[in-house]
Protein backbone atom coordinates (compact mmCIF):
# COMPACT_ATOMS: atom_id res chain seq x y z
CA UNK A 1 0.00 0.00 0.00
CA UNK A 2 1.81 3.29 -1.15
CA UNK A 3 1.65 6.40 -3.07
CA UNK A 4 -0.97 6.44 -5.97
CA UNK A 5 -0.94 9.31 -8.05
CA UNK A 6 -2.68 8.13 -11.18
CA UNK A 7 -5.13 5.29 -10.44
CA UNK A 8 -7.71 5.21 -7.78
CA UNK A 9 -7.85 1.46 -7.68
CA UNK A 10 -8.25 0.26 -3.82
CA UNK A 11 -5.85 -2.42 -2.97
CA UNK A 12 -7.23 -5.36 -0.89
CA UNK A 13 -7.85 -5.02 2.79
CA UNK A 14 -7.39 -1.14 2.57
CA UNK A 15 -9.73 0.37 5.34
CA UNK A 16 -7.74 3.81 5.33
CA UNK A 17 -7.16 6.37 2.54
CA UNK A 18 -5.65 10.01 2.41
CA UNK A 19 -6.95 11.74 -0.53
CA UNK A 20 -4.80 15.69 -1.32
CA UNK A 21 -6.70 18.22 -2.89
CA UNK A 22 -4.84 17.61 -6.17
CA UNK A 23 -6.71 14.19 -6.46
CA UNK A 24 -3.79 11.78 -5.50
CA UNK A 25 -5.08 9.01 -3.93
CA UNK A 26 -2.79 7.16 -0.50
CA UNK A 27 -4.24 4.74 0.60
CA UNK A 28 -3.49 2.06 3.48
CA UNK A 29 -4.94 0.60 6.68
CA UNK A 30 -7.37 2.47 9.34
CA UNK A 31 -7.00 2.63 12.54
CA UNK A 32 -8.44 4.67 15.45
CA UNK A 33 -11.62 6.77 15.08
CA UNK A 34 -13.87 6.12 11.81
CA UNK A 35 -14.63 8.58 9.52
CA UNK A 36 -12.99 11.35 8.00
CA UNK A 37 -11.23 14.58 8.62
CA UNK A 38 -9.79 17.36 6.52
CA UNK A 39 -6.66 19.34 6.98
CA UNK A 40 -3.05 20.46 6.54
CA UNK A 41 -0.29 16.85 5.64
CA UNK A 42 2.18 18.04 7.80
CA UNK A 43 5.50 15.77 8.48
CA UNK A 44 7.42 15.33 12.03
CA UNK A 45 11.18 14.29 12.43
CA UNK A 46 10.74 13.77 16.32
CA UNK A 47 11.73 10.02 17.26
CA UNK A 48 9.77 10.18 20.59
CA UNK A 49 6.86 11.98 21.98
CA UNK A 50 4.12 11.23 19.63
CA UNK A 51 1.73 11.47 21.98
CA UNK A 52 2.55 14.91 22.85
CA UNK A 53 2.72 16.09 19.14
CA UNK A 54 -0.93 14.31 18.68
CA UNK A 55 -2.30 16.61 21.53
CA UNK A 56 -0.15 20.01 21.23
CA UNK A 57 -3.39 22.23 20.07
CA UNK A 58 -0.71 23.59 17.46
CA UNK A 59 -1.40 20.94 15.03
CA UNK A 60 -5.04 21.97 15.08
CA UNK A 61 -6.46 21.15 11.65
CA UNK A 62 -3.48 19.21 10.75
CA UNK A 63 -2.32 15.76 9.68
CA UNK A 64 0.57 14.73 10.89
CA UNK A 65 3.12 12.31 8.75
CA UNK A 66 5.41 10.10 11.66
CA UNK A 67 8.96 10.05 9.98
CA UNK A 68 9.75 7.66 12.14
CA UNK A 69 8.46 4.27 11.22
CA UNK A 70 7.75 2.68 14.95
CA UNK A 71 4.52 4.55 16.51
CA UNK A 72 2.70 3.28 19.10
CA UNK A 73 5.12 1.04 21.00
CA UNK A 74 4.81 2.87 24.34
CA UNK A 75 1.05 3.12 24.71
CA UNK A 76 -0.48 6.43 25.72
CA UNK A 77 -1.31 7.39 29.33
CA UNK A 78 -2.87 10.12 31.16
CA UNK A 79 0.35 11.99 32.31
CA UNK A 80 1.58 13.07 28.71
CA UNK A 81 -1.35 14.61 27.77
CA UNK A 82 -0.33 18.42 26.42
CA UNK A 83 -4.12 19.40 26.33
CA UNK A 84 -7.21 18.36 26.95
CA UNK A 85 -7.26 15.61 23.84
CA UNK A 86 -7.45 18.77 21.55
CA UNK A 87 -4.47 18.04 18.89
CA UNK A 88 -3.74 17.05 15.35
CA UNK A 89 -6.80 15.67 13.87
CA UNK A 90 -5.13 12.32 12.31
CA UNK A 91 -1.89 10.77 11.76
CA UNK A 92 -0.23 8.58 9.15
CA UNK A 93 2.97 6.15 9.87
CA UNK A 94 4.72 3.63 8.18
CA UNK A 95 4.25 0.25 10.38
CA UNK A 96 1.17 -0.92 11.56
CA UNK A 97 0.46 0.04 15.08
CA UNK A 98 2.21 -2.72 17.40
CA UNK A 99 0.74 -3.54 20.69
CA UNK A 100 2.51 -1.00 24.07
CA UNK A 101 5.63 -1.99 25.63
CA UNK A 102 6.45 0.15 28.20
CA UNK A 103 5.70 0.59 32.06
CA UNK A 104 3.97 3.22 31.54
CA UNK A 105 0.83 2.85 29.21
CA UNK A 106 -2.15 3.05 30.61
CA UNK A 107 -3.89 2.41 27.02
CA UNK A 108 -2.95 0.88 23.84
CA UNK A 109 -1.86 3.70 21.15
CA UNK A 110 -4.87 2.33 18.76
CA UNK A 111 -7.73 2.69 21.52
CA UNK A 112 -6.35 6.31 22.53
CA UNK A 113 -7.00 7.54 18.81
CA UNK A 114 -10.07 5.62 19.11
CA UNK A 115 -10.98 7.40 22.28
CA UNK A 116 -10.20 10.99 21.58
CA UNK A 117 -11.64 11.10 18.09
CA UNK A 118 -8.30 11.06 15.97
CA UNK A 119 -7.57 9.08 12.76
CA UNK A 120 -4.60 6.98 12.18
CA UNK A 121 -3.22 5.68 8.29
CA UNK A 122 -0.60 2.82 8.33
CA UNK A 123 1.20 1.02 5.66
CA UNK A 124 1.76 4.55 4.21
CA UNK A 125 5.40 5.23 2.37
CA UNK A 126 6.03 7.76 4.37
CA UNK A 127 9.38 8.73 3.13
CA UNK A 128 7.54 9.20 -0.32
CA UNK A 129 5.32 11.13 1.61
CA UNK A 130 7.55 13.44 2.94
CA UNK A 131 9.53 14.05 -0.10
CA UNK A 132 6.49 15.31 -1.72
CA UNK A 133 5.88 17.41 1.25
CA UNK A 134 9.31 19.16 0.74
CA UNK A 135 9.00 19.36 -2.83
CA UNK A 136 5.87 20.27 -3.40
CA UNK A 137 4.60 21.88 -0.05
CA UNK A 138 2.17 20.97 2.71
CA UNK A 139 -1.24 20.07 0.70
CA UNK A 140 -4.41 20.16 2.07
CA UNK A 141 -6.47 16.07 2.39
CA UNK A 142 -8.86 14.09 3.51
CA UNK A 143 -8.08 11.12 6.08
CA UNK A 144 -10.67 8.50 6.43
CA UNK A 145 -11.16 5.51 7.83
CA UNK A 146 -14.13 3.03 7.20
CA UNK A 147 -13.14 -0.78 8.54
CA UNK A 148 -15.38 -1.82 5.86
CA UNK A 149 -13.36 0.05 3.32
CA UNK A 150 -16.32 1.55 2.00
CA UNK A 151 -15.06 5.31 0.34
CA UNK A 152 -16.58 8.13 -1.88
CA UNK A 153 -13.45 9.09 -3.30
CA UNK A 154 -15.36 11.79 -5.47
CA UNK A 155 -16.63 13.61 -2.00
CA UNK A 156 -13.49 12.96 0.01
CA UNK A 157 -11.54 14.78 -3.19
CA UNK A 158 -14.20 17.40 -3.05
CA UNK A 159 -13.95 18.31 0.40
CA UNK A 160 -10.11 18.50 0.38
CA UNK A 161 -9.77 20.83 -2.67
CA UNK A 162 -12.72 23.12 -1.45
CA UNK A 163 -11.11 23.36 1.95
CA UNK A 164 -9.64 27.11 2.49
CA UNK A 165 -6.10 25.77 3.87
CA UNK A 166 -4.72 27.23 7.00
CA UNK A 167 -3.39 30.74 5.28
CA UNK A 168 -6.51 33.23 6.93
CA UNK A 169 -8.06 30.97 9.05
CA UNK A 170 -7.83 31.89 12.95
CA UNK A 171 -8.38 28.29 14.93
CA UNK A 172 -7.51 29.75 18.63
CA UNK A 173 -11.14 30.19 19.71
CA UNK A 174 -11.32 26.27 19.29
CA UNK A 175 -8.45 25.56 21.36
CA UNK A 176 -7.86 28.12 24.08
CA UNK A 177 -9.71 27.88 27.21
CA UNK A 178 -13.12 29.21 28.00
CA UNK A 179 -12.18 30.63 31.64
CA UNK A 180 -9.61 32.37 33.75
CA UNK A 181 -7.85 29.13 35.72
CA UNK A 182 -4.79 29.31 38.27
CA UNK A 183 -2.33 26.95 36.96
CA UNK A 184 -1.66 24.43 39.69
CA UNK A 185 0.55 21.77 37.87
CA UNK A 186 4.16 22.15 38.63
CA UNK A 187 7.70 19.75 37.34
CA UNK A 188 6.80 15.95 36.55
CA UNK A 189 8.90 13.29 38.33
CA UNK A 190 8.36 9.30 37.81
CA UNK A 191 6.49 8.15 40.22
CA UNK A 192 5.40 11.08 41.91
CA UNK A 193 3.50 13.12 38.69
CA UNK A 194 3.32 16.59 38.65
CA UNK A 195 4.23 18.77 42.21
CA UNK A 196 2.32 21.91 43.17
CA UNK A 197 4.68 24.88 43.99
CA UNK A 198 3.95 27.62 46.10
CA UNK A 199 2.31 30.43 45.83
CA UNK A 200 4.66 33.38 47.03
CA UNK A 201 5.98 33.87 43.90
CA UNK A 202 5.93 35.96 40.94
CA UNK A 203 2.67 36.38 39.19
CA UNK A 204 2.07 35.29 35.46
CA UNK A 205 -0.65 35.69 33.63
CA UNK A 206 -0.34 33.55 30.39
CA UNK A 207 -2.62 34.01 27.67
CA UNK A 208 -3.73 30.50 25.93
CA UNK A 209 -3.74 30.72 22.24
CA UNK A 210 -3.57 26.78 22.52
CA UNK A 211 -0.73 26.28 24.84
CA UNK A 212 1.02 23.32 25.86
CA UNK A 213 0.22 22.56 28.94
CA UNK A 214 4.36 22.09 29.65
CA UNK A 215 4.79 25.29 29.40
CA UNK A 216 2.90 26.23 31.96
CA UNK A 217 4.77 23.40 34.07
CA UNK A 218 8.13 25.30 33.20
CA UNK A 219 7.17 28.22 34.04
CA UNK A 220 6.16 26.92 37.37
CA UNK A 221 9.60 25.19 37.81
CA UNK A 222 11.42 28.21 36.86
CA UNK A 223 10.00 29.93 39.82
CA UNK A 224 6.47 31.66 38.88
CA UNK A 225 3.21 31.14 39.59
CA UNK A 226 0.59 30.76 37.03
CA UNK A 227 -2.46 32.00 36.12
CA UNK A 228 -3.94 31.23 32.20
CA UNK A 229 -7.01 33.08 30.85
CA UNK A 230 -8.33 33.03 27.58
CA UNK A 231 -7.07 33.62 24.07
CA UNK A 232 -9.63 36.68 23.78
CA UNK A 233 -9.41 38.49 27.31
CA UNK A 234 -9.43 42.62 26.87
CA UNK A 235 -6.28 44.41 28.12
CA UNK A 236 -8.69 45.57 31.61
CA UNK A 237 -8.91 41.97 32.52
CA UNK A 238 -5.06 41.48 32.61
CA UNK A 239 -3.99 44.07 34.35
CA UNK A 240 -6.92 44.01 37.10
CA UNK A 241 -4.98 40.59 37.88
CA UNK A 242 -1.83 42.57 38.39
CA UNK A 243 0.37 40.49 36.85
CA UNK A 244 4.36 40.92 37.25
CA UNK A 245 4.48 39.71 33.57
CA UNK A 246 2.49 37.99 30.80
CA UNK A 247 3.64 34.94 28.70
CA UNK A 248 1.77 34.34 25.10
CA UNK A 249 1.66 31.02 24.29
CA UNK A 250 1.49 28.49 21.35
CA UNK A 251 -1.56 27.85 18.96
CA UNK A 252 -2.51 26.89 15.52
CA UNK A 253 -3.61 28.86 12.42
CA UNK A 254 -2.60 32.38 10.71
CA UNK A 255 -0.88 34.66 13.50
CA UNK A 256 -2.28 37.64 11.50
CA UNK A 257 -5.83 36.35 11.60
CA UNK A 258 -5.61 36.05 15.82
CA UNK A 259 -3.64 39.04 15.47
CA UNK A 260 -7.02 40.87 14.87
CA UNK A 261 -8.01 40.74 18.61
CA UNK A 262 -4.64 39.37 20.00
CA UNK A 263 -2.04 42.64 18.84
CA UNK A 264 -3.84 45.50 20.53
CA UNK A 265 -3.77 43.56 23.61
CA UNK A 266 0.23 42.66 23.59
CA UNK A 267 0.79 46.26 21.94
CA UNK A 268 -1.53 47.92 25.33
CA UNK A 269 0.99 45.59 27.17
CA UNK A 270 4.24 46.85 25.85
CA UNK A 271 3.24 50.67 26.38
CA UNK A 272 3.29 49.83 29.85
CA UNK A 273 6.25 47.91 29.99
CA UNK A 274 4.70 44.55 31.37
CA UNK A 275 7.58 42.14 30.76
CA UNK A 276 6.41 40.27 27.97
CA UNK A 277 7.80 36.43 26.62
CA UNK A 278 5.89 34.52 23.77
CA UNK A 279 6.48 30.66 22.23
CA UNK A 280 5.70 29.49 18.77
CA UNK A 281 2.52 31.77 17.99
CA UNK A 282 2.83 34.17 21.03
CA UNK A 283 6.46 35.44 19.23
CA UNK A 284 4.74 35.98 15.85
CA UNK A 285 1.80 37.91 17.13
CA UNK A 286 4.80 39.89 19.37
CA UNK A 287 6.17 40.32 15.89
CA UNK A 288 3.46 41.73 14.72
CA UNK A 289 2.61 43.36 17.64
CA UNK A 290 6.16 45.43 16.97
CA UNK A 291 5.61 46.18 13.58
CA UNK A 292 7.05 43.02 11.94
CA UNK A 293 4.61 40.63 9.44
CA UNK A 294 4.43 37.12 9.36
CA UNK A 295 4.44 34.88 6.10
CA UNK A 296 3.16 31.46 5.52
CA UNK A 297 6.29 28.90 5.20
CA UNK A 298 6.54 26.15 2.18
CA UNK A 299 6.99 23.09 4.44
CA UNK A 300 7.42 24.69 8.13
CA UNK A 301 9.20 23.40 10.68
CA UNK A 302 7.96 19.92 12.64
CA UNK A 303 10.51 18.11 14.67
CA UNK A 304 12.74 17.40 17.81
CA UNK A 305 16.35 18.19 16.10
CA UNK A 306 16.47 21.63 14.73
CA UNK A 307 19.68 23.70 15.26
CA UNK A 308 18.74 27.63 15.90
CA UNK A 309 21.58 29.73 16.56
CA UNK A 310 21.77 33.02 19.03
CA UNK A 311 22.77 36.44 17.24
CA UNK A 312 22.53 39.87 17.67
CA UNK A 313 24.84 41.88 20.30
CA UNK A 314 22.79 41.03 23.90
CA UNK A 315 24.23 37.43 23.83
CA UNK A 316 28.00 38.95 24.53
CA UNK A 317 30.06 35.88 24.85
CA UNK A 318 27.34 33.25 23.84
CA UNK A 319 26.72 35.17 20.74
CA UNK A 320 27.36 32.24 18.36
CA UNK A 321 26.30 29.32 20.63
CA UNK A 322 24.06 26.43 18.54
CA UNK A 323 20.46 24.86 20.44
CA UNK A 324 19.39 22.13 19.29
CA UNK A 325 15.35 22.52 19.24
CA UNK A 326 11.73 21.51 19.43
CA UNK A 327 9.85 23.10 16.62
CA UNK A 328 5.97 23.38 15.05
CA UNK A 329 5.44 25.87 13.19
CA UNK A 330 4.53 26.58 9.54
CA UNK A 331 4.45 30.70 9.80
CA UNK A 332 7.68 32.80 10.34
CA UNK A 333 8.27 36.52 11.45
CA UNK A 334 9.56 37.89 8.21
CA UNK A 335 13.12 38.70 9.19
CA UNK A 336 12.80 41.34 6.88
CA UNK A 337 10.21 43.10 8.32
CA UNK A 338 11.54 44.05 11.48
CA UNK A 339 11.76 47.22 12.30
CA UNK A 340 14.77 49.20 14.02
CA UNK A 341 13.27 49.04 17.67
CA UNK A 342 13.25 45.00 17.24
CA UNK A 343 16.43 42.71 17.32
CA UNK A 344 16.81 39.41 16.03
CA UNK A 345 18.00 37.40 17.89
CA UNK A 346 18.08 33.61 16.88
CA UNK A 347 17.91 32.01 13.44
CA UNK A 348 17.19 28.05 11.90
CA UNK A 349 20.61 26.58 10.53
CA UNK A 350 18.12 25.48 8.06
CA UNK A 351 16.81 27.89 6.06
CA UNK A 352 18.01 31.11 7.54
CA UNK A 353 14.93 31.79 8.73
CA UNK A 354 13.65 34.08 12.12
CA UNK A 355 13.47 32.14 15.03
CA UNK A 356 13.39 34.91 18.17
CA UNK A 357 13.74 38.45 18.72
CA UNK A 358 13.44 41.28 21.63
CA UNK A 359 11.89 44.15 21.76
CA UNK A 360 14.72 47.31 22.09
CA UNK A 361 14.21 48.81 25.28
CA UNK A 362 11.70 46.63 26.40
CA UNK A 363 11.82 43.33 28.75
CA UNK A 364 10.00 41.41 25.60
CA UNK A 365 11.13 38.76 24.12
CA UNK A 366 9.95 35.81 21.84
CA UNK A 367 11.15 32.47 20.25
CA UNK A 368 9.92 30.67 17.56
CA UNK A 369 10.54 26.85 18.42
CA UNK A 370 9.38 25.38 21.74
CA UNK A 371 11.98 25.26 24.65
CA UNK A 372 9.24 23.41 27.10
CA UNK A 373 9.47 20.06 24.55
CA UNK A 374 9.42 16.88 26.39
CA UNK A 375 10.55 14.74 25.29
CA UNK A 376 13.03 16.54 23.38
CA UNK A 377 16.11 18.99 23.81
CA UNK A 378 16.96 20.33 27.40
CA UNK A 379 19.23 23.24 25.45
CA UNK A 380 16.52 25.78 25.68
CA UNK A 381 14.94 25.83 29.32
CA UNK A 382 17.28 29.15 30.41
CA UNK A 383 14.50 30.80 28.49
CA UNK A 384 12.04 30.66 31.08
CA UNK A 385 14.88 31.50 33.79
CA UNK A 386 15.74 34.50 31.67
CA UNK A 387 12.01 36.01 31.51
CA UNK A 388 11.09 34.83 35.76
CA UNK A 389 14.14 36.43 36.21
CA UNK A 390 12.83 39.55 34.44
CA UNK A 391 10.16 39.63 37.05
CA UNK A 392 11.73 40.36 40.28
Amino acid sequence: MALSAFSHAQPKGATGVLVLADGTVIWGKGFGATGSAVGEVCFNTAMTGYQEVMTDPSYDSQIVTFTFPHIGNVGANEEDHESRGLGAVGCIVRQEVTPQSNFRAQQEFVEWMTAHGKIGLSGVDTRALTRRIRLNGAPNAVIAHSPRGEFDLKALKKQAAEWSGLEGLDLVPSVTRGVLEDWRGGHWQLGFGYHEAGHERPHVVAIDYGAKDNIFRNLVKAGAKVTVVPARSTLEEILRLEPDGVFLSNGPGDPAATGEYAVPVIKGLLERDIPLFGICLGHQMLGLAAGAKTAKMFQGHRGANHPVQRVGSSWGESEGLVEITSMNHGFAVDADTLPDSVEQTHVSLFDGTNCGISIKGKKAFGVQYHPEASPGPQDSFYLFEKFVGMLG
